[in-house]
């Protein structure tokens, strides 16, 4: 069927954004499009921006196409409803902003999952066009943090790699949503090898408003919040925050479901790519070759070597996440610091103004084909050449 040409418009509105959302020779992105936003609802995307405004601001591009404020309210309204716009109140009054597919429009799709939708999305996200954009970011949208029982006193972890703290310090309301990609697998046929549990992945502040207000998440508690994050950490999923110190959320992932992590596992060299402060290093002398911390691993970073009947950690795949440690029955793991911390900007408006300003344009894009390849045929991890 063939789509509005407002859809093409948004599409190329949106790729000039922080993010970005590059079109490809099928078109399927338009199909994306066509689910969240009416013909209408796309013309008023096309004048907004990945920066938080207020309606007022929005109405003033818009007239004379609409008749007032609240007319145009009620299309925010709509659209936030579906997905596909970030809505947060600042200062008193509501803004509105455009989402990225990932992490936005597409995490906010809960309620409105169909195989169609899903089907569109594998494919989009599966296209080079896609895969190259979203990690060409200067930063990328989320980070790795350890889990609690892996930190030590002598890791010297600064407070935005500290789950409990940036709970306790966080701003309210707070919400827990269900995790979308074990929708999407449970949807698909497939279930979580990892937890059985739902609601596992935490909004805070102004998107846990939003999730309120959609309905797409739970009010609960500070203290259900530590809770939640607790059981999590306990089952081995990996914590992965909005890459700020002010976390919008903090998402609990396995190796089996997440859209991250399954990315992660097909990079040849993922952690250039990635923000984590840590990685895991394994002590000789007491590990006796059990495979716990290869099971517990959710990217298979660690493998139990054949001929010395030791774990070893690839440095290349290592997330820091500390899942290995507390389960091994000799204590032989424990977590390093990277000799380089990366301290992650305050607000997450700042890190998508990070983003914007340092976009790569064709070129950038095309040295990070370039490199992606190199690094694949270098470590052996070929996969991404197939696809």
């Amino acid at each position: 069927m063939k789509k509005h040409p407002v859809y093409k418009k948004l599409q190329k509105h949106l790729d000039q954004q922080a993010v970005g959302f590059p079109a490809t020779r099928s078109g399927v992105e338009l199909d994306i499009l066509g689910h969240i936003f009416s013909p209408q609802e796309a013309e008023i995307a096309c004048v907004m921006s990945y920066k938080p405004e207020t309606a007022e601001i929005i109405f003033k591009r818009m007239e004379p196409s609409l008749a007032s404020v609240d007319e145009l309210n009620g299309h925010l309204d709509r659209i936030f409803s579906k997905g596909g716009l970030f809505s947060k109140v600042i200062d008193g009054q509501r803004h509105y902003a455009l989402a990225p597919l990932v992490v936005g429009m597409y995490e906010m799709q809960k309620n409105r999952l169909t195989p169609e939708f899903i089907n569109n999305f594998d494919k989009y996200t599966q296209e080079r066009n896609f895969g190259i954009n979203f990690l060409s970011t200067e930063r990328p949208q989320m980070r790795t943090i350890p889990i609690a029982e892996s930190i030590t006193m002598v890791n010297h972890v600064s407070p935005f790699d500290q789950v409990t703290l940036l709970i306790k310090e966080a701003r309210e309301p707070f919400a827990i949503v269900e995790c979308i990609c074990r929708k999407k697998q449970e949807l698909s046929g497939s279930s979580c090898d990892v937890t059985k549990r739902k609601e596992t992945c935490l909004t805070l502040a102004g998107t846990a408003e939003g999730a309120i207000h959609l309905g797409v998440g739970r009010q609960i508690s500070r203290d259900e919040a530590l809770s939640i994050i607790e059981q999590n950490q306990k089952e081995g999923l990996v914590l992965q925050p909005s890459n700020s110190q002010e976390p919008e959320f903090i998402c609990s992932c396995c190796g089996c479901c997440c859209g991250m992590l399954d990315m992660f596992q097909l990079l040849p060299k993922p952690l250039d790519y990635w923000a984590s402060n840590f990685h895991s290093t394994v002590d000789v002398d007491k590990c006796n070759g059990c495979g716990v911390c290869e099971t517990r691993c959710q990217v298979k970073a660690i493998r139990v070597n054949d001929k010395s009947n030791l774990a070893q950690v690839d440095r290349n795949l290592c997330l820091g996440c500390g899942v290995c440690i507390p389960t091994c029955p000799k204590t032989a793991l424990s977590l390093e610091k990277n000799t380089c911390e990366i301290e992650p900007p305050k607000r997450i408006e700042d890190l998508y103004d990070l983003i914007m300003e340092k976009k790569k344009g064709p070129l950038g894009k095309l040295k990070v084909t370039l490199k992606m390849a190199v690094d694949a045929i270098r470590t052996g991890r070929t996969e991404i050449l197939k696809r």
